[in-house]
């Protein structure tokens, strides 16, 4: 019987099973039956682990009975995307060589989620590495869009989007390095926050080494959602300290009150907006101007030339370091979307090393203008991309496409290359595509965007799930 569980969010789930109006069990199973579904229509879950999430549901459902004060995500079902560690699951990465790379231990942050009480019930989809902004790989298959199945999902977190938009999943555990939370969030119509680096403990023990210098600065865990209320649970769960972590901070997760100004900027790189995109901003503008904030149109400093030093560093890196993991073990497609991306990245020639450290120099400066403009706006409203969810294989034509995906990220990369926390969330339905918002706040102050981005979800209201669209012709690779 149909108990329409999948339909509800994280923390309304864990409410219901901690006044003991359903049992974990019962949420459990009605993920379950759910992925059953309508997983082949997206193939967004790689794996499910029903077994074990039974058995961790009627344990928790015990402690429930016994009168206990559990966790605040106690039963509550959750996903983890595939390059991260899940204790007993394969952190495969997306390669077909990692397929039986079962880790012993849970990451960071994956054990302060369990430790919550919240329960994996499976893994989800990635590009090979994490490393395009479609999810597909050889060992997985493609996901696709549930909206549009001819467009991508986004990437790299484009499994856990997908589970979430289709009700597989209540509640994702991404990353991001260029927008893999984020951008996924958009093409899908959920939400998602990039933590400040620091904030989310992580770490990988299957990894061969530790990451490079713009991984470590730019990189970082968060959780994926369809409510902001689950955001904003999730990362109190998930921010506790883990000595595997060096980055780690103690950082509370309430800041000082703040001035409740925003600076809301349409196309902040200057290589233009779609309408249906800008038309969301507006929304969102609107709905915080009514919840009693002050908005004004600004752009917000450097956008442009983050973007460019961001994929300067990023690619010198990957060029050096996983370009030749990638020719032995990875997929054709990543392959060459690596090298759509180097041209696109290196019209001024390959950095080299006094570029490299003039790259990290001026990091440091743009950061300082992005703390300036934050004293006087708290939070910066844009978009997320400037441009729709591109067709599927649109970034394996050559740079020039590439490049221009790459621009029209340019502000949610702008939050990697500074390590600052934003929020991605949907903000209506255009020609059947979701709009969503980004909203940008200073180092630590999450609190910010995730107040914001309630009093806009309040005003306009979540979009998902919804029933994936079928097309019959696309069958998985």
């Amino acid at each position: 019987m149909e108990s329409g569980l999948w339909k509800l969010g994280a923390t309304e789930l864990a409410r219901l099973i901690r006044e003991r109006q359903v049992s974990s069990r019962e949420a459990v199973e009605a993920h379950l039956a759910r992925i059953q579904q309508v997983n082949p229509a997206v193939n967004a879950i790689t794996v499910v682990l029903a077994e074990e999430a039974l058995q961790a549901a009627d344990a928790a459902d015990r402690l429930t009975a016994s009168g206990a004060h559990p966790g605040p995500l106690h039963g509550v079902p959750f996903t983890v995307k595939e390059n991260i560690d899940l204790a007993g699951s394969a952190t495969t990465n997306g390669i077909v060589v990692l397929k039986d790379a079962v880790s012993a231990v849970d990451a960071p942050h994956i054990a302060q989620v369990r430790a919550a009480g919240a329960i994996p019930i499976a893994r989800t989809n990635l590009p090979d590495f994490g490393l395009r902004w479609h999810s597909d790989n050889e060992l997985r298959g493609a996901t696709r869009n549930p909206w549009n199945p001819g467009l991508t999902p986004g990437g790299s977190s484009g499994g856990e989007a997908a589970a979430l938009a289709t009700g597989m999943t209540p509640l994702g555990m991404g990353n991001d390095l260029g927008g893999s939370l984020r951008w996924p969030s958009q093409c899908c119509g959920t939400t998602a926050i990039r933590p400040t680096l620091g904030r989310v403990p992580g770490h990988s023990s299957m990894a061969p080494a530790d990451p490079t210098a713009a991984l470590q600065l730019m990189a970082v865990e968060g959780p994926m959602a369809r409510h902001v209320r689950d955001l904003e649970v999730a990362l109190a769960c998930m921010s506790g300290p883990d000595s595997r972590d060096p980055w780690w901070a103690p950082a509370p997760l309430k800041g000082p009150e703040a001035p409740r100004r925003v600076a809301v900027t349409f196309d902040p790189a200057g290589t233009g907006v779609d309408p249906a995109i800008a038309a969301g901003i507006n929304s969102a503008a609107a709905a915080l101007r009514d919840a009693g904030y002050t908005v004004d149109e600004v752009d917000p400093p450097a956008v442009a030339e983050a973007r460019e030093l961001w994929g300067k560093l990023v690619i010198a890196e990957a060029t050096a370091t996983l370009l030749p993991i990638l020719q032995q073990v990875g997929g054709k497609d990543a392959l060459q979307f690596l090298e759509c991306a180097t041209e696109a990245t290196s019209a001024a020639g390959a950095l080299d090393f006094a570029g490299y450290m003039l790259a990290f120099s001026r990091r440091a400066g743009i950061a300082r203008e992005w703390s300036q403009f934050h004293e006087r706006y708290p939070l910066v409203l844009g978009p997320a991309a400037t441009a729709q969810p591109f067709v599927v294989g649109a970034d394996l034509k050559g740079a020039a496409e590439v490049r221009s995906i790459l621009e029209s990220l340019s502000l949610i990369i702008t939050g990697n290359f500074l390590g600052l926390p934003a929020l991605v969330l949907p903000v209506g339905v255009s020609d059947g595509l979701p709009q969503a918002v980004q909203l940008i706040g200073g180092r630590y102050r999450e609190d910010l965007c995730l107040a914001a981005g309630q009093a806009i979800e309040e005003r306009l209201g979540v979009f998902t799930p919804i029933e994936p669209v079928a097309t019959p012709a696309l069958a998985r690779r």
